[in-house]
């Protein structure tokens, strides 16, 4: 096959950011994605209607001019969000869902839930008025180790959570193991997204050559044995996968330091790694039900009606992206990749 064309996909998991390196990213998602799910945890966070419909008017403003992208909004959960913020979140309309962060679990979640039970109140509005929740599925507490964390979530918490509200549909987000694969599998009203790095490396990328900082994301790449569980989920035909990228800029002096900042940035060429993914196991077949109508359909939206082309060429990946002062690398900066969106 030589080119490959697919309807327009969706990202259902995306880190913009704000102000000057806002402008810097959006350009790349918008360049192949329609639409998509705009994570909230800024600083600070978007916690309000108000605070989301202000923040969509900036990403409105950064569009490039003469292309269409519609940014999905979503509201950061504390311990003390309201039930009436959503409400009122349903009413704007442009809200899409909720999004739960364990506090300190990741880049800006200082403000994240402490305990999950003290949301009982949102979930059960959320669930009456069928507003989806996004989970980052991992456990914070410094006696568990950091590679089951997710598994270590799902069980603590997410169980009963579904026990609780078993009408709740939630997205698992960025799923990393075979364990929250056979969740999603098994359980009533759940989906999940996975990246592009969780599809394509193990853990053992970290450490190729010395550290690898421009690989460390949270949750953390798994053993081989999981993302084997992966790559079979996200080409497996089952609507409860779909593409989420979780791009996550940080400039290469965040990444590059003695506390370096987790996150991959991916928006460059995402749709083109997934390709890459997909063909390693001869599934493009499945790429555009995965990245195109999968989430759609969860979220209850229209699919696109344009489509991408991607053709198979060799391209080098540049070593960095302007982004400030210091730089932005892409993932597998500076290595070839063998399919490019051309149209």
């Amino acid at each position: 096959m030589q080119k490959l064309t697919i309807t327009r996909p969706d990202d259902w998991h995306l880190h913009l950011r704000d102000g000057a390196a806002l402008k810097a990213v959006l350009p790349h998602t918008v360049r192949q994605f329609a639409r998509a799910i705009v994570m909230p945890n800024l600083k600070p966070p978007v916690r309000s209607v108000a605070e989301a419909a202000a923040y969509r008017d900036r990403i409105l403003a950064a569009i490039p001019v003469g292309q269409r992208f519609e940014p999905l909004m979503t509201l950061y959960l504390t311990d003390n969000t309201p039930p009436e913020e959503i409400i009122a979140a349903q009413a704007a309309k442009f809200i899409k869902a909720v999004k739960y962060y364990p506090a300190g679990a990741t880049t800006n979640s200082d403000s994240g839930v402490t305990d999950i039970q003290k949301c009982d109140r949102v979930f059960d509005a959320m669930q009456q008025i069928d507003m989806p929740l996004l989970l980052h599925g991992e456990v914070t507490a410094a006696d568990v180790d950091m590679f089951d964390r997710e598994k270590v979530f799902i069980e603590k918490h997410l169980m009963p959570l579904k026990q609780r509200f078993p009408h709740l549909r939630v997205v698992l987000e960025h799923v990393t193991t075979a364990d929250a694969v056979d969740f999603v599998m098994a359980t009533h009203n759940v989906a999940a997204t996975i990246t592009p790095q969780h599809l394509l490396f193990s853990r053992n990328i970290l450490f190729q050559g010395g550290l690898r900082p421009h690989y460390y994301c949270l949750p953390i790449l798994k053993r081989e044995t999981h993302r084997q569980a992966l790559l079979k989920a996200a080409t497996s035909g089952d609507p409860k996968f779909f593409l989420g990228t979780d791009s996550a800029p940080h400039p290469r002096d965040g990444k590059e330091s003695a506390c370096g900042c987790a996150g991959c940035f991916s928006a460059l060429h995402a749709i083109e790694l997934y390709a890459e993914a997909f063909e390693s196991v001869d599934a493009l077949d499945k790429l555009e039900a995965f990245a195109s109508f999968y989430g759609p359909d969860f979220y209850r939206l229209p699919r696109n009606p344009e489509s991408i082309t991607l053709t198979k060429t060799t391209w080098r990946i540049p070593d960095e992206v302007p982004f400030g002062k210091s730089g932005l690398v892409p993932l597998r900066a500076g290595e070839e990749m063998t399919w490019q969106m051309t149209s």
